[in-house]
């Protein structure tokens, strides 16, 4: 028997859970479906030489990201993190991924200069003092005109601010109200609905 539901009722914790189980190759990936089509445009859009990506967890995004890139037929992925966590091997065959393992603090950044066109994605731990001191570090390197993206600021929405010390819109708002060369952009944010994204507020472009 097939049984029609009459109702569409869901919840936002509905699609974090959801999101949770989200795979890219079969590889986890977890990132809203939302933020993955605005990914591929702004990827499309900027072409950059070079995304650096703090925070690889299995890698499903990783390879995601690296998968775009091989479409514009350009660029590399820096995917950092930290020496015990495991990546999926698949990540590691890709050959426009660069894995770093001494987290955030230990990335080098005085090859970037080599690099036109870079995009930062922001997603570690997403406690305020890291996502705070990660765009400290890499803003300087984000090319005008390209992004800065800030992921998981939804855990305000989910309740969970606290537990982040304040979390990723925490350090947005800290981080904006001091900088003069980035903007949020509603075009991004809002793309779907006034920030319809789990990246809530955190699609920063560089103007200057």
């Amino acid at each position: 028997m097939i049984s029609f539901s009459k109702q569409k009722n869901f919840t936002l914790k509905d699609i974090d859970a959801g999101h949770h189980k989200v795979t890219y190759k079969g590889v986890p990936a977890i990132k809203c479906p939302f933020d993955y089509v605005l990914y591929q445009m702004i990827i499309t859009e900027i072409k950059p030489d070079l995304i650096i990506e703090i925070g690889t967890n299995k890698g499903g995004s990783s390879l995601y990201l690296a998968d775009l890139l091989e479409l514009n037929n350009n660029g590399e992925l820096h995917t950092i993190d930290l020496p015990d966590n495991k990546e999926n091997e698949l990540l590691l065959s890709h050959h426009r991924v660069k894995l770093f393992k001494e987290g955030f603090g230990g990335y080098d950044t005085s090859n970037l200069k080599n690099f036109k066109k870079i995009v930062v994605i922001e997603d570690g731990s997403h406690m305020y003092e890291d996502v705070l001191a990660t765009m400290e570090k890499f803003a300087p390197f984000v090319t005008p005109g390209s992004y800065m993206i800030v992921e998981d600021g939804i855990v305000t929405e989910l309740g969970l601010e606290k537990q982040f010390h304040g979390g990723p819109q925490k350090a947005i708002r800290d981080f904006i109200s001091k900088s003069k060369v980035f903007d949020i952009d509603r075009k991004w944010c809002d793309f779907f609905g006034t920030n319809a994204t789990f990246n809530v507020n955190g699609y920063l472009k560089k103007i200057s």
